[in-house]
């Protein structure tokens, strides 16, 4: 795993931004993993402008996002199908059927999971996932105590990431209770993992990580068994580490 330390937000959004634009040159069909939530917002945006540059041309790229609200339509404006579209997807020449997102308010959602799956194993393996860190460590929405080994899958969200995400409700009462995230096995099998991580509220999270024990009570430690790892880290979040 490699750490790179950066001054500020601003910094970690290029240094991400850059190396995924420099994934999706490299490859003819780059297949792209992505997050939402406020850390990756700022890298988003900059991808958005050098395309409108003509620095990067997302034609032929697919993209799986990691998770989605069970319960949440599309064009619900908490929903990360939404997010994706008004944050990327519509600023830039990527065709829409070259985007996935899982549904959270498919009839069937064990069968939304498996069904997930089996469309990012029949594309091959993601190139490049994006991720970001929760305070207790989840990953995607992975929450403490998911197996390693597992696939696409429904969870019940932790307490802390209920709080977490109530900032962006009306109420807390608003906030989804469960989600389909894809698994931490899923997530190992990308040839490249990103992590990018801000502010101050994520030291802990930090430090844990830099600390390197490998445990399921903390998902994040999964990815000291990747082989290519880079986390980006602000110095809000790097803290005394």
């Amino acid at each position: 795993m490699k750490f790179i330390k950066v001054k500020d937000f601003k910094e970690m959004s290029m240094k991400a931004a850059e190396m995924i634009a420099d994934r999706v040159k490299e490859s003819e069909k780059p297949v792209l993993g992505l997050a939402t939530g406020s850390t990756p917002e700022g890298l988003y945006k900059i991808l958005v402008e050098k395309y409108k540059q003509g620095e990067i041309d997302f034609s032929n790229t697919v993209t799986f996002n990691l998770d989605e609200y069970i319960g949440l339509p599309d064009d619900d404006p908490q929903s990360y199908h939404y997010f994706m579209n008004e944050n990327l997807f519509k600023h830039i020449n990527i065709p829409a059927e070259n985007t996935h997102v899982p549904s959270g308010i498919a009839e069937d959602v064990q069968q939304e999971c498996r069904d997930y799956e089996s469309l990012i194993q029949s594309t091959g393996k993601i190139d490049l996932q994006i991720l970001g860190i929760g305070k207790n460590g989840h990953i995607g929405f992975n929450e403490p105590g998911t197996a390693f080994d597992i696939r696409t899958h429904i969870v019940d969200l932790d307490e802390t990431t209920i709080q977490a995400n109530a900032r962006f409700f009306d109420s807390i009462d608003d906030v989804p209770t469960k989600a389909i995230t894809m698994g931490i096995g899923t997530i190992l099998e990308s040839k490249e993992i990103l992590m990018i991580i801000s502010g101050e509220g994520k030291q802990e999270a930090v430090t844990k990580l830099l600390q390197g024990e490998i445990s399921e009570d903390f998902p994040a430690s999964a990815l000291h068994k990747h082989p290519n790892t880079t986390v980006i880290i602000d110095e809000a979040a790097w803290g005394d580490n």
